[in-house]
């Protein structure tokens, strides 16, 4: 009770944009950023009508990566399902690429001059 008012109780509750459930576990919350990601991702290849592989690295860069890291150092990944959940949106995003199709997610990365977000992840931990 607060001020003679009964609090109600939750499972979970959003805070500065991050999801926090009750057993305190991300998972959550990075499905629903992922989900988020993915449309925006689409959206992009969808409405950009340029296939400059520049230009789409660049929308991914602006547009969608701070989606997926926003806040990164709260959530911290620790389960390999969480991980793969953040990364397939990079991998999703990278394949749809022309000319990419056929190569290696590290491939892909390589080509585009990008990393792994696990990668970006532990960089920005360090720093």
């Amino acid at each position: 009770m607060m001020h003679n008012e009964v609090l109600r109780n939750v499972t979970e509750v959003r805070d500065l944009g991050i999801k926090v459930t009750n057993y305190l576990s991300p998972s959550d919350h990075v499905c629903d950023i992922a989900a988020k990601a993915h449309k925006c991702a689409s959206l992009i290849h969808r409405c950009f009508v340029s296939r400059n592989t520049d230009l789409l690295v660049r929308a991914y860069k602006v547009y969608i990566r701070p989606l997926l890291e926003y806040y990164s150092v709260i959530w911290s990944l620790s389960t390999i399902r969480d991980i793969e959940t953040i990364e397939s949106v990079q991998r999703r995003f990278t394949n749809r690429i022309r000319g990419l199709h056929s190569l290696s997610y590290k491939s892909r990365l390589q080509q585009l001059n990008l990393h792994s977000l696990e990668h970006h992840r532990l960089l920005t931990d360090l720093v």
